[in-house]
């Protein structure tokens, strides 16, 4: 059976898992669940059945397992099939990639994100420019960080961790593509993430995993 990824095109969390499945060339059949169309796909009964958290993605393995959260996600596709594997072979690298990967994760995505975006402008009624002003400055207070991070880090190569992508990659070129879409200037504030978002552009793998190359694109 084949695998399924519930996905939307332009959700971050789906992004990341796509990017894992592109690099370890696993098949999976894309079920798009658009997260604006009708009031949200997510919340249709038949997908909060399957998560009912209402988020994606979901990844069903093909074999039983149904699977949330893209960070476990990918984790659950390294385990299972360990090459190229996506986090280093020591427990200290291990748990500096795993660092990077939330500093992304828990630390900018979740303030940004559809649903959260969604309260601040309808039930606390913001203007736009409120909502633009919230991105940027959550984006900007996390990539601050994560510049001065990797800008002098001794283990940083072509990506974030070495000459290989790694976890940290797959959360913080998603991250990158949202910040560009809100107006938040990369390449010469953050020098260092362009690199490697840059990096990892030129990989055939991120190349398909990108938003716009999903069947879902609009």
């Amino acid at each position: 059976m084949t695998a399924r990824l519930h996905t939307y095109f332009r959700s971050s969390a789906a992004y990341r898992v796509r990017i894992a499945l592109h690099l370890k060339g696993l098949p999976y059949e894309a079920v798009p669940v658009h997260l604006l169309r009708g009031g949200g796909e997510q919340h249709l009964p038949a997908f909060a059945a399957l998560n009912p958290h209402e988020l994606v993605p979901v990844y069903q393995d093909g074999r039983g397992a149904v699977l949330r959260q893209s960070l476990a996600i990918v984790e659950y596709l390294d385990e299972v099939h360990p090459q190229p594997a996506l986090l280093p072979a020591d427990p200290v690298g291990r748990a500096q990639v795993r660092a990077l990967a939330l500093d992304v994760a828990c630390e900018i995505h979740p303030v940004n994100n559809l649903r959260v975006l969604a309260y601040l402008t309808g039930t606390l009624g913001q203007p736009e420019e409120a909502r633009l002003a919230w991105i940027r400055h959550w984006v900007g207070v996390g990539f601050d960080a994560l510049e001065a991070t990797l800008r002098n880090a001794p283990t940083r190569g072509r990506f974030s961790w070495g000459d290989t992508p790694t976890l940290a990659d797959l959360c913080l070129v998603p991250q990158i593509f949202n910040a560009r879409r809100f107006g938040v200037e990369i390449e010469s504030r953050y020098p260092t993430l362009a690199a490697i978002d840059a990096a990892c552009a030129a990989l055939p793998a991120f190349r398909a995993a990108h938003p716009q190359a999903q069947p879902d694109a609009a």
